[in-house]
């Protein structure tokens, strides 16, 4: 399943810059997961880009999971 999902994330340096988006569209990954952790509901992000259904916010979840599982995490300073 995982990789089905995975195979609606695009990179091209020609797109974004080459960040990470859902294929077919200029909506970068970290921007679904970004307004998913500000407590957006997923109807919302879906209404702001109509072209999204609902597997791409899926896929941007996991291909965020599988990219922090993957690297070296340091820690960030968090500013109160």
């Amino acid at each position: 399943m995982s990789d089905t999902l995975l195979q609606r994330i695009a990179v091209d340096r020609r797109v974004m810059t080459g960040k990470p988006v859902i294929r077919g569209t200029r909506v970068p990954v970290d921007l679904i997961v970004r307004m998913l952790a500000q407590g957006i509901p997923e109807a919302e992000v879906l209404r702001e880009y109509p072209r999204l259904v609902p597997e791409d916010i899926r896929a941007a979840l996991t291909y965020a999971a599988k990219v922090v599982a993957q690297e070296d995490v340091f820690p960030m300073a968090v500013s109160a």
